[in-house]
């Protein structure tokens, strides 16, 4: 599992965008940048659509103002469900990282079995802060939890 002072792993994951999604590797996304990154087990399910995607679209001026160039959420769904659920949630300002095959999630070792809940292999709960593609704060929910991954306490943490 990540931890701080590791490199983010260089996988290939794709940036949602207005003009569809794009290719782009880890390596590049966050190199030369201060990046607030944050995962969700799925787009439009309750807790991420009432309070974990919200916490950030809520404090993204606060965090750009603390010096974070970049916004970004991940999820273990396809581009198009990631685009769907960010203009349903208004979230300018947030890029949307889908992850669709988890090849992010595994190398982060953040990955969880959520079958039992009919979602298969997802992401866990987590934040992180990531400057120049190494990890300076992580946090890490229990399952079902949702507190220390999101934008207030991302924002007490830049």
């Amino acid at each position: 599992m990540i931890k701080v002072g590791d490199k983010v792993p260089s996988v290939t994951v794709r940036e949602v965008t207005g003009n569809g999604a794009q290719e782009v590797k880890t390596d590049d996304f966050f190199r030369g940048r201060r990046v607030a990154l944050f995962a969700v087990p799925g787009a439009f399910t309750s807790t991420c659509s009432a309070k974990h995607l919200p916490s950030y679209v809520n404090n993204a001026e606060a965090l750009r103002k603390k010096g974070i160039d970049a916004i970004a959420c991940t999820a273990v769904n396809d581009p198009a469900v990631m685009r769907a659920w960010s203009q349903h949630q208004k979230a300018e300002g947030v890029t949307m990282l889908s992850d669709g095959n988890g090849e992010l999630a595994r190398a982060l070792g953040l990955n969880a079995d959520m079958s039992k809940h009919g979602m298969g292999d997802r992401s866990r709960r987590y934040s992180m802060l990531v400057e120049n593609g190494v990890v300076k704060k992580l946090n890490i929910e229990e399952p079902g939890a949702f507190g220390v991954s999101g934008g207030d306490h991302m924002l007490t943490q830049v």
